[in-house]
């Protein structure tokens, strides 16, 4: 479920409390007009808190990325190839199997997630070497179009 969603149900029952007032409709107008100027103004602190959330790791990738230190610069690429390998391994059933049952000992919802997590990593991979492509070729254009 999304924040926006949530925040949405949570002001749900506030609405329908103010369809069901006895009261002129100027007065629901009114009252919804200040509710939904609250719930915006709550959706907007929670996107602020989301973009902050969002700008310290990417400051703490770019500090990761910038390291002396071979380990620090590594660890994130090492652990996506570790999960990559182990949902292979799963899939072609090379994991550790129970005697008994013959079925895995590693659970499907865990190969799952590690697959999620593998999936999230070569996104972030992919998108970075795309703008890290990108980038120098949008900034050449734009120098050359104030040149003009």
């Amino acid at each position: 479920m999304s924040i926006l969603s949530f925040i949405g149900q949570i002001f749900e029952p506030a609405a329908k409390l103010v369809d069901d007032l006895h009261t002129s409709g100027e007065e629901k107008l009114a009252l919804k007009a200040k509710l939904l100027e609250i719930q915006t103004g709550v959706i907007t602190k929670s996107i602020e808190l989301e973009k902050a959330s969002l700008e310290a790791r990417s400051s703490i990738i770019m500090a990761e990325t910038q390291s002396d230190s071979w380990l620090t610069k590594s660890w994130r690429p090492i652990l996506m190839l570790s999960l990559a390998a182990s949902v292979l391994a799963y899939w072609f059933g090379l994991t550790p199997t129970d005697p008994a049952t013959g079925l895995s000992t590693i659970p499907l919802e865990l190969a799952n997630r590690m697959f999620s997590l593998v999936q999230i990593g070569v996104g972030g991979y992919v998108a970075s070497r795309g703008a890290e492509k990108i980038v120098p070729k949008i900034v050449e254009a734009m120098k050359a179009k104030e040149k003009i």
